[in-house]
């Protein structure tokens, strides 16, 4: 159970405090249980830096990761010993939550068609309650002047206001006319994540549907907690069942 007498200074939340006194407290899971080394990336943000940004940040710093499994540049300044002497770059995943996961799969697409230093493949993803979006409603979403109002709406044409196609731009919508096939998609292992009350459900729901029937020759699997709302593992201030369901299945994906 988490310390309420020691102040915190740094967290990830519901899985490590970091406390002032120099401590540390792991929330949920086993250190052991994925078995990974993770890598954040501090990506610029809209509205100071709108899209295309982030996208381009993640690029290089998914580079730099792979640059770790060249040996011969061990004496380079800016190599992280952790990721150098530990790293298994047979086992690359990237992922993220809601725009973390909308920036993962174009990164996915890149990699189809660029290489990584050092021929480092991603073996696999997870998108959780990914942020895609487009002009016009599906499924459950709302219609009319309600949609154009949503949240989703509103934040994607605030973060990339020069967007080519706008709502339908293919890295906001990757089924608009003209994206890249999901075919293409340059992982082999996938795992998209929803909740039962998210607004970007369907759409999560549709990209799974259609990444399936791309023809991809890879292994897809669908995660849905049916009662909880958009990244409800991260804005839930206890760690609920529901959130250790969550962080295990992610972890479990990993090994």
């Amino acid at each position: 159970m988490a310390s309420t007498t020691k102040e915190i200074v740094s967290e990830i939340p519901n899985l490590i405090n970091h406390y002032k006194d120099g401590t540390d407290e792991r929330l949920i899971a086993d250190p052991h249980e994925a078995q990974a080394i993770a890598v954040s990336v501090e990506y610029r943000l809209a509205l100071e830096s709108p899209l295309p940004a982030a996208y381009e940040d993640s690029w290089l710093a998914l580079q730099w990761v792979a640059s770790h499994s060249l040996h011969e540049d061990d004496t380079c300044n800016n190599k992280e010993p952790w990721l150098a002497d530990f790293g298994d770059f047979d086992r690359v995943y990237i992922g993220g939550d809601s725009a973390g996961g909308n920036i993962s799969h174009n990164i996915a697409i890149k990699a189809g068609v660029e290489s990584l230093n050092g021929g480092v493949k991603i073996l696999g993803a997870i998108l959780s309650h990914s942020g895609f979006w487009g002009s016009t409603p599906i499924g459950s979403e709302p219609r009319g002047e309600e949609f154009q109002k949503s949240l989703s709406s509103l934040v994607l044409k605030f973060s990339f206001p020069c967007a080519d196609g706008g709502l339908d731009n293919p890295m906001i919508n990757s089924m608009a006319p003209g994206a890249p096939s999901l075919f293409g998609l340059g992982w082999s292992r996938l795992l998209v994540c929803v909740a039962g009350k998210d607004e970007l459900r369907d759409r999560n729901l549709w990209y799974y549907a259609s990444v399936k029937e791309s023809g991809w020759k890879g292994e897809a699997e669908l995660f849905e907690v049916e009662e909880e709302e958009h990244c409800f593992h991260i804005a839930s201030d206890e760690v609920t069942e529901n959130v250790k369901k969550m962080i295990k299945r992610m972890a479990d994906f990993l090994v």
